[in-house]
């Protein structure tokens, strides 16, 4: 959305000037600086300062309008043939656009670029040398990988569509771009392949975006929760990643990439349960390694979520399925422990949450340390203290490892979230209880939609060819057609009259 002001620019510099200064509150950081070229040419330039690359400025505007030869063109000229010259004959600048509304003028000096005017026209012309610091590409620090591109999104939204650019290079991938927050005027861009892309999915992605009515958008954080199908959920809806090749590959089998400005993660929709448990580097490792990876993931997701409470369970409800020797030991190690099972893993998954959120918050230099003493020195005493046993600690310690394994942090959490659920039902009802949570949790998975498409699929509803791809990564010459739940208009990607698999 644009700048709450309306009208025309006046032609007189002073008027302009006034209105600004008094819209932005005599802010100190915008700037102005008046030239006069000869007898009859007035020009002032606009810009906020820390927005804009000031040795560009001078080198490519102020060096140019100071020429004898700009005098000359410029001091004859009527008003509005001044802005034309300076258009074409005189500025080097490649990002030239002629402007006439308030809104837009203040919209554009706020968003990096330099607004030159000339008393005596109601047009302005906006010169695009935005330079503000950025953080630059570095390695994501939320998906590492061992073997791939190295390369993550920076905060810079314009840097981030040219690293997608530079690994799709096709004159069908299209960038459109809207400001959305009526403070904020965030810039919000979608990319995606036109004749890939399923339409209607497009013309949604747009609609529900163009829908959002509110102040700010600082993240794409804000854009997830407007957008997702149902926010009554602890599961993610719609991918992120501040990886460009994801990104990519996603815009390959017909997603739509959501770009914020402000932020290195980046939206993908519509997204599937599998999705998550699927990283960049399964891609580039060989098919049978990227399977064997792919069950780890899965495997170590069931653990995240059942090991404390299957626990919980045997050992309150059924300790006839536990091997007597092993009854005996746990006996002995809870002797001294003076609260039931069920307090017990309460106590220390709370007590992993505090630890795991210490670390996160705390400075780098001593979180390692803080890491260190709580996982080691606090569980020891404990286990010392007969407050917890042994086999507690154990378990917790294999969940929280595990948790740690799938790659996006979302499902991770609500994982983690999950498992407090399941731990109350096992210590209320045991294994039945157990039970009757997965079910309910079955229950809500398939009933999700990403943009209309089954979070469960290729699952539910089962698609035998998905499968490819999904739990398994078959070899890439088996990999001919693009996910069916993403309703492509292009459902192949590869040439079907070549030798390999079907």
């Amino acid at each position: 959305m644009k700048s709450t002001v309306e009208g025309k620019l006046s032609s007189r510099l002073e008027v302009n000037h006034e209105q600004l200064y008094k819209l932005l509150g005599e802010s100190t950081d915008l700037v102005r600086k008046q030239l006069k070229l000869g007898e009859h040419t007035e020009l002032a330039i606009f810009y906020i300062d820390g927005l804009i690359d000031n040795q560009l400025l001078h080198n490519s505007i102020l060096y140019s309008l100071q020429e004898g030869r700009t005098t000359a063109l410029l001091d004859e000229q009527d008003p509005d043939k001044k802005i034309e010259i300076l258009t074409t004959r005189v500025l080097m600048a490649g990002d030239l656009t002629v402007v006439q509304d308030y809104a837009e003028f203040v919209h554009d000096l706020l968003s990096g670029n330099v607004m030159l005017m000339v008393e005596g026209t109601d047009s302005a012309l906006r010169i695009g040398l935005p330079g503000w610091e950025d953080r630059g590409v570095s390695e994501p620090s939320s998906q590492s990988v061992v073997r791939g591109p190295m390369e993550g999104f920076s905060e810079n939204l314009r840097t981030n569509t040219a690293l997608i650019r530079r690994k799709i290079k096709d004159s069908q991938l299209w960038l459109e771009t809207m400001q959305i927050g009526r403070v904020t005027q965030t810039s919000v861009s979608i990319m995606y392949l036109s004749h890939i892309a399923n339409k209607e999915l497009v013309q949604e992605v747009k609609r529900r975006l163009n829908s959002i009515d509110t102040d700010s958008i600082l993240e794409s954080g804000y854009i997830e929760e407007f957008i997702q199908d149902k926010v009554a959920t602890p599961f993610p809806t719609i991918y992120n990643s501040d990886r460009p090749d994801t990104i990519a590959a996603g815009i390959l089998e017909g997603k739509v990439a959501i770009l914020v400005d402000g932020t290195p993660f980046v939206l993908l929709a519509p997204t599937v349960f599998v999705s998550f448990f699927q990283s960049a580097e399964d891609y580039y490792q060989r098919a049978d390694i990227s399977t064997l990876l792919r069950f780890i993931r899965f495997l170590a997701f069931f653990i995240t979520l059942f090991a404390p409470a299957f626990y919980v369970a045997i050992t309150t409800y059924h300790q006839e399925m536990i091997p007597t020797n092993l009854v005996i030991s746990l006996a002995a190690q809870r002797e001294t422990v003076p609260f039931p099972t069920f307090v017990e893993a309460l106590m220390m998954e709370l007590t992993y949450e505090i630890l795991r959120e210490a670390g996160v918050r705390i400075p780098k230099n001593v979180g390692q340390a803080v890491s260190i003493v709580g996982t080691l020195v606090i569980g020891q005493a404990a286990v010392a203290a007969g407050f917890i046993s042994s086999a507690m600690v154990i378990i917790v310690s294999i969940t929280a490892i595990s948790s740690f394994v799938i790659p996006e942090a979302g499902m991770s959490i609500a994982a983690r979230i999950i498992r407090f659920f399941l731990i109350a039902l096992a210590g209320f009802m045991g294994l039945y209880g157990i039970l009757c949570g997965v079910f309910l949790v079955v229950l809500h998975l398939v009933s999700l939609r990403s943009f209309g498409v089954p979070y469960m699929s290729p699952l539910g509803p089962f698609r035998p060819a998905d499968l490819k791809d999904s739990i398994f990564r078959f070899p890439w010459p088996f990999l001919r057609t693009r996910p069916q739940e993403n309703r492509t208009q292009n459902l192949h990607r590869q040439n079907r009259s070549k030798r390999g698999g079907s």
